[in-house]
């Protein structure tokens, strides 16, 4: 398809819009509609704005194939006329009704395309109240009914978490970018132990060295560690030994005593065994995940996990008989060859672990990941992912679990989410503040992103390790280099207040 842009600035969001409609299309942005002959075939979409005499004219046209055209106006007046926040509102809306209307669906999420759509509620919250920010996320943003009611849910449940949290307090993220195999879903930077195993070795010793940078960084600045989170990846991918030395490294460089949550992603039930469970456990993590995805054998095949849900069931009842008492699970909606009946058989199958969380994803059509590239993009639909989440909604909170975290993603399949449920108090911190971007994160790892919060503001500074194992190896003294950017950039924020005042 082609997007018109005329007479605004505007694009990135008009052609986000599109994407929830047009999940495999190329969205070619233009200024001016091309003649005919040079797009046979293509659906254009035009989007202007014109100002004149204390008015802004917004205008959005579908270019049908043959020829036919379908027009959407409207006028703003007084203040929103110049306000280019209140222009391009209106014009998603338009754009929005338009292609709903083409299309034939509506999706729940309305003109709201951003990753953090609770972080818009609460600022809507704090602006104008809860009821008229459930208001306005009704009416302005278009998002359905269900979709405000579970934001406010999950809005709420954040806050009591925030609200413990204490001034100069920080989390600690692990990256171990290694799995056994890759999943046909995956587009994260993860390597194939297949591949990389000879890589291991140098990157535990050197992530070691790493955790001790930053543990040496967080006690020059009176930093305060209150969530650990070892992600990838799948850190269980690493042996029993390695763990152990990586969790050590942990313990021996930061004071863990006000620590709220030590998080292991366990992951695929394929690699947890009772030795690297012991590891776990001696070393004080307090919640681990294991992610089936789906307990379906078929689907597990077709999406890439060298592992059955026979085994998914084993390594949850190891876990709790090694005494882990707080394990998440995760779940996708959408996968492919997936049903409503038969993600809802899955989900009751979970609940009948008793969990006490539970993450249920919604499949992302990723441009990287093999489901897209070899299988075109191939998922359950969006109606039917819909029903999953649905069935989500109707059976987690009446077996006691509330949501706590949502996010979500560019391509997911019906512009749906990712929601973290969990029983009260078993909850991730670490999802939320990493969410809501409210507190400093240092990472350390492969791919791993420091984020540095601004303790007199909302603003936040990154600063991106390597993506690859083999280039954090062959770069490393840079990458302990980039750990005294976060001396310089806390030194930064406490120079601007201090010449505020």
């Amino acid at each position: 398809m082609i997007l018109i842009i005329d007479g605004h600035s505007f694009h990135y969001e008009m052609e986000n819009l599109c994407r929830l409609f047009f999940h495999h299309e190329k969205i070619e942005v233009r200024k001016e509609l091309p003649p005919l002959q040079e797009t046979p075939g293509a659906l254009a979409v035009l989007t202007a704005l014109r100002q004149e005499s204390g008015t802004a004219a917004i205008t959005v046209e579908l270019w049908e194939p043959g020829g036919e055209k379908q027009r959407y106006c409207e006028t703003l007046k007084g203040p929103q006329a110049t306000d280019s926040g209140a222009q391009e509102l209106c014009m998603g809306r338009l754009l929005f009704k338009a292609l709903s209307q083409l299309r034939g669906f509506r999706p729940q999420w309305g003109i709201i395309t951003g990753v953090r759509p609770v972080k818009l509620l609460r600022a809507l919250c704090e602006k104008s109240g809860e009821d008229q920010a459930a208001a306005d996320f009704q009416q302005i943003y278009l998002a359905s009914p269900e979709k405000v009611q579970l934001s406010l849910a999950t809005m709420k449940n954040e806050q009591k978490i925030l609200e413990r949290s204490k001034p100069n307090a920080f989390s600690l993220y692990i990256s171990i970018p290694f799995c056994p195999t890759r999943c046909s879903y995956c587009s994260f930077v993860s390597s194939s132990v297949e591949k990389t195993m000879k890589l291991i070795p140098a990157y535990v010793e050197l992530l070691c060295q790493e955790i001790a940078a930053a543990g040496a960084c967080a006690g020059r600045l009176g930093l305060h560690l209150e969530t650990v989170y070892f992600g990838g990846g799948t850190p269980t991918t690493l042996e029993a030994g390695q763990l152990n030395t990586l969790l050590k490294a942990v313990h021996t460089h930061f004071d863990l005593s006000g620590c709220r949550e030590f998080t292991v992603e366990a992951g695929r039930p394929d690699t947890i065994t009772p030795e690297k469970l012991k590891a776990l456990s001696q070393n004080q993590v307090t919640r681990i995940s294991i992610n089936p995805q789906t307990l379906d054998d078929r689907i597990l095949k077709i999406i890439g996990r060298r592992h059955t849900a026979q085994q998914t069931l084993d390594a949850f009842a190891l876990a709790r008989r090694l005494g882990f008492q707080n394990i998440n699970m995760d779940l996708i909606a959408g996968l492919p060859g997936d049903s409503a009946a038969g993600f809802g058989h899955t989900l009751d199958q979970v609940l009948a672990l008793n969990p006490e969380s539970i993450t249920v994803h919604t499949l992302a059509l990723k441009r990287s990941s093999h489901i897209y590239q070899e299988e075109n993009g191939e998922s359950a639909g969006a109606a039917e992912t819909a029903r999953m989440l649905a069935y989500v909604q109707q059976r987690l909170p009446a077996r006691g679990y509330e949501p706590y975290y949502l996010y979500r993603q560019s391509r997911m399949v019906g512009n749906l989410e990712n929601v973290g449920w969990a029983r009260p108090g078993a909850e991730s911190p670490y999802n939320v503040f990493i969410m809501d971007e409210s507190q400093t994160i240092l990472g350390c790892g492969a791919g791993a992103v420091t984020k540095v919060k601004d303790p007199h503001s909302e603003n936040l500074e990154r600063i991106f390790n390597f993506k690859h194992p083999y280039e954090y190896i062959d770069r490393f003294n840079e990458i302990i280099a980039r750990k005294e950017q976060v001396d310089q950039l806390y030194e930064k924020f406490n120079r601007a207040i201090r010449t505020l005042r």
